[in-house]
C-alpha cells in the first residue's frame, strides 16, 4: 500500500503553512501541527511534538491531573515511536517519562508510576550501551527516589551507589546531593559503616575543592557538623573530635577574615543537611525520656525548627530574621532543662548551641556562630560516660 495514500495532504499543508507563518503559535497549536506533521516526518516532528505535549501540559492542564495525564501519555507515545538507535531519543523518552510518573504519583496511581521509573532506569541503560548518553545510570534518580518512598532502602542505596559510580569520573566529581541521598539510604539500610563511609568521600572532596577555590568555608563546615554528628552516633570518637577540631579553626577563619571569596545563595546546602540533622543521633530519645515535659517540649520545638527550615531556607533575604527565634527558643529552653537536670539536659543544649551555630554561619554572623560553637564544645568533656 502506498503510504501517501493514508495522508491528509490538505491538513499536511495546513500544518505546514501554520508553522511557517510570522506569528508565534501558542502551543496547543504547535501541539495540532506537530500531530499532523509527525505522520510524514517522524525523526523531525515526533521529537517537537513529544516535547510541545509536555510544555502543554505544564502550561494549560497543570490543575486539570486527568486532562494533563493524557498529554504526557501522549508525550510518551510519541518518543517511543522513534526508533532505539535513533539520537536523542533517550533523553526525549526519559523527560517525558518523568513527567508522565509526576502525574501518575499525583493522581495516586503509585503501583503504575513506579513501573514508569523501572522503564526510565532501562532507557538510560539502554541509552548508555548505544551511545546516547554517557552515563549508565542516566535515568536512574527516579527509581532510587521511588525506591526509598516504598521503603526498600537498601534497593534505593544501591542504585544511589550506582549514580555515584557514574558521577565520579565527571569533571565536577559527585554531586552533593546524590550523596547526602545515598548516605541516607544507607543509614536507613542499616548500613552506617557504609553511610560513613560516603559522607567522609563528600567532606574529603569539599575539602580539596575549598583549596582550589571552588567551594566555601560555610559549606565544609556545615559538612563537617553533619559528619560529626555522624561520627557520634556510631562511637567514633576520636574521629568526632577531630572533625570539630577542623570546624572549629574554620570558624575562626570565618570570624576574623570571612569566605576567601565571594559566593552566590548557599543557603540549600545549609538547607538539607540541618533537616538531615532530624535523624542526627540518639540524644533526642533520651531527651524525651526527662520526667517533666519540658524535654518533651524541647523535641516537640525542633521539630517544628526543622519544619521552619525546610520553608524559609531557600529565602535568602528573610531567612535569619524568621528562623533565629525559633533557634534562639531552642538553645533557651535547653538551657533551663540543663539546670533542671544536668545529665539530659546537657546534650539537648549541646545540640541547640550546634544548630544555632550552624545558622548563624548560614546568616554570616560568625563570630556568634564561633561562640555557640565553642560554648558546646566545652560542655561535651561532662557528657555521659557512653557518650562521645
Amino acid at each position: 500500500m502506498n503510504h501517501s495514500e493514508n495522508v491528509d495532504h490538505d491538513a499536511v499543508l495546513r500544518a505546514r503553512t501554520m508553522l511557517l507563518g510570522s506569528g508565534r503559535l501558542a502551543l496547543q497549536q504547535e501541539v495540532e501541527a506537530y500531530r499532523v506533521l509527525a505522520d510524514v516526518g517522524p525523526l523531525t516532528y515526533l521529537p517537537r511534538l513529544s516535547r510541545a505535549l509536555v510544555g502543554l501540559s505544564h502550561d494549560a492542564y497543570r490543575d486539570q491531573p486527568e486532562a494533563c495525564l493524557a498529554l504526557r501519555a501522549e508525550a510518551v507515545e510519541a518518543a517511543r515511536r522513534l526508533d532505539e538507535n535513533e539520537p536523542g531519543r533517550t533523553e526525549l523518552l526519559v523527560d517525558a517519562l518523568r513527567a508522565y510518573q509526576q502525574s501518575l504519583y499525583a493522581l495516586g496511581r503509585r503501583a503504575e508510576g513506579f513501573s514508569v521509573c523501572e522503564e526510565m532506569a532501562r532507557v538510560g541503560r539502554r541509552g548508555y550501551e548505544t551511545g546516547q548518553v554517557e552515563s549508565p545510570a542516566y535515568g536512574l534518580g527516579s527509581l532510587a527516589v521511588a525506591l526509598a518512598e516504598e521503603g526498600r532502602h537498601r534497593e534505593s542505596a544501591e542504585a544511589y551507589g550506582q549514580i555515584v559510580d557514574a558521577e565520579r569520573p565527571r569533571p565536577g566529581g559527585v554531586i552533593f546531593w546524590t550523596v547526602v541521598d545515598w548516605t541516607t539510604q544507607l543509614d536507613a539500610a542499616g548500613l552506617p559503616d557504609e553511610a560513613l563511609a560516603a559522607f567522609k568521600e563528600l567532606v574529603d572532596r569539599t575539602r580539596a575543592k575549598l583549596e582550589e577555590g571552588w567551594t566555601s568555608l560555610a559549606i565544609l563546615v556545615w559538612e563537617l557538623v553533619r559528619y560529626s554528628q555522624m561520627l557520634d552516633a556510631h562511637g567514633r570518637c576520636d574521629d568526632a573530635r577531630a572533625a570539630r577540631q577542623e570546624i572549629d579553626t574554620l570558624l575562626s577563619e570565618l570570624a576574623e577574615t570571612g569566605e576567601r571569596k565571594t559566593w552566590s545563595n548557599i543557603l540549600s546546602w545549609w538547607t538539607a543537611l540541618f533537616v538531615l540533622s532530624d535523624k542526627k543521633e540518639g540524644e533526642e530519645d533520651e531527651v524525651q525520656a526527662a520526667s517533666d515535659g519540658l524535654a518533651e517540649r524541647i523535641a516537640v520545638q525542633r521539630r517544628s525548627t526543622i519544619g521552619a527550615a525546610k520553608r524559609w531556607g531557600s529565602h535568602h533575604h528573610r531567612f535569619l530574621a524568621s528562623l533565629r527565634p525559633s533557634f534562639d527558643e531552642g538553645v533557651a529552653l535547653a538551657r533551663r532543662l540543663a539546670e533542671l537536670d544536668e545529665e539530659r539536659g546537657t546534650p539537648a543544649l549541646v545540640g541547640a548551641l550546634t544548630d544555632r551555630s550552624t545558622l548563624l554561619v548560614a546568616g554570616k554572623s560568625y563570630a556568634e556562630a564561633l561562640a555557640d560553637f565553642r560554648e558546646a564544645a566545652a560542655l561535651r568533656p561532662d557528657r555521659t560516660r557512653t557518650r562521645c
